[in-house]
């Protein structure tokens, strides 16, 4: 299968994926970021497809396509984002199915969105962790593939607490993405399956 990696920040997972034996062939981001550096330093092809505007304007279905029809000319698999910033739209989907994969930081269904670790924090869960699973159009709601604990400590802040939890989303999403490769395919678990750890 052929990897991509939809990046937008430091590019921690992206490296963690190359240097982790992900047969990562493209990159792709939407703005400039340390990913980009990540990608030229390992010798992986890389394209930026700058998000230009944040106003209500955006056109998000028009700048969804640009980003799939660049993907579908490099002959890609397996999308895998990786801390992308700009929500995508329906053609994406449409077109790669349940090949688009995500991560997030809290066990979904609970804390979607931006905020998961500060929204966990002020629930007052003790136990929150992250969650690899395929990317829908609807933001962190699409089926799980795998999912992992972490305990919350006492003395925990909101930074102290993500830290944590991405030094086992990295691990856990480059085992998520190495099934796939091994099996060739997407399978969606059943819920006693990616029940946490």
């Amino acid at each position: 299968m052929r990897v991509a990696v939809l990046a937008s920040g430091s590019g921690t997972i992206l490296e963690a994926m190359i240097v982790g034996d992900i047969p990562v062939i493209f990159v792709l981001t939407d703005r400039k970021c340390t990913a980009a550096d990540i990608a030229r330093r390992h010798g992986v092809e890389h394209t930026l497809i700058p998000r230009n505007s944040f106003d209500k304007n955006f056109d998000r279905t028009k700048y969804t396509e640009e980003i799939r029809d660049v993907l579908e000319k490099k002959k890609i698999d397996l999308v895998v984002m990786a801390g992308f910033g700009t929500i995508l739209e329906q053609p994406i989907y449409d077109t790669f199915g349940k090949n688009v994969l995500n991560t997030h930081p809290s066990l979904l269904p609970s804390f979607p969105g931006w905020n998961a670790v500060e929204d966990a924090m002020n629930f007052g869960v003790r136990v929150t962790g992250c969650t690899v699973h395929v990317a829908t159009k609807e933001v962190d709601a699409g089926p799980i593939l795998a999912q992992e604990a972490v305990e919350v400590h006492e003395d925990d802040s909101v930074e102290t607490l993500h830290e944590r939890i991405k030094v086992v989303e990295r691990r856990l999403y480059l085992e998520t993405v190495h099934k796939i490769l091994k099996e060739g395919q997407v399978h969606i678990p059943t819920q006693k399956e990616t029940d946490p750890k």
